[in-house]
């Protein structure tokens, strides 16, 4: 399995949400890129980067930001949040980035997504952010009616290999994993599945382990210390 340390960009800060709430945004590094130094020091071979600004706004705001990030470190770099057209995406593939998360974009344009997994394959990752098992969009300020499940069946048929899974109300909490709702779409795709959202202990790494998930991404649990990721990168190897 894989870990991936999380790094939320917001104004070129790296911040934390509670529940994706912007009014609870919270500091948590110094600087985003000395964060991401020290992940990589740790021995993480991947990171996970979001554009909080631009997952609300729609635009790549955090762009500078995360060019910075990718220039200073040798680590496998996602990014998601703000990327809603096929320039964005080929802006970011091109440079630098190796893989994107389209979560809006795959709900509201069908046709880029297809057109994106055409182009660049499993490059392309899906976000489903689900809110009481509904997906949310807009940097989780607008809910649908599309159930997580019959999304990410979509996406699959569309060619989609990757998935992220955030459970809303697990988001930024440290309460663990939805290991039920990960369980049920882990049961109904044959995608990779990587799990976001509540992850606090190592107990919880091992409990995503094995029920055979593809990655695990780690955010508030390594800042406020409750996981270490040297013990987290340990357990997934094994």
């Amino acid at each position: 399995m894989i870990i991936l340390p999380a790094i939320d960009i917001l104004d070129g800060k790296a911040v934390r949400l509670y529940q994706g709430d912007y009014a609870t945004a919270e500091r948590v590094a110094l600087d985003p890129v000395l964060a991401a130094k020290e992940f990589e020091a740790a021995g993480a071979k991947y990171l996970h980067l979001v554009d909080l600004s631009g997952a609300k706004s729609g635009k790549t705001d955090g762009y500078e930001t995360i060019r910075k990030i990718a220039d200073a470190v040798d680590m496998k770099i996602e990014v998601g949040g703000g990327i809603r057209s096929l320039d964005t995406v080929k802006m970011y593939l091109e440079g630098g980035i190796d893989r994107v998360i389209l979560g809006s974009a795959a709900v509201n344009d069908k046709a880029m997504l297809i057109k994106a997994v055409e182009l660049y394959g499993d490059r392309i990752i899906v976000g489903i952010d689900a809110r009481n098992g509904k997906v949310s969009v807009s940097g989780w300020t607008s809910d649908s009616d599309i159930d997580y499940i019959d999304m990410a069946r979509e996406c699959e048929k569309i060619g989609v290999k990757n998935i992220v899974f955030t459970d809303i109300s697990r988001d930024g909490s440290l309460k663990g994993p939805n290991t039920d709702m990960l369980k049920k779409l882990s049961d109904s795709v044959k995608c990779d599945i990587t799990a976001s959202g509540g992850i606090k202990t190592a107990d919880d790494i091992r409990a995503l382990k094995e029920m055979g998930l593809y990655a695990a991404i780690c955010g508030k649990s390594l800042y406020s210390g409750t996981l270490s990721l040297t013990e987290a990168l340990e357990i997934a190897r094994k």
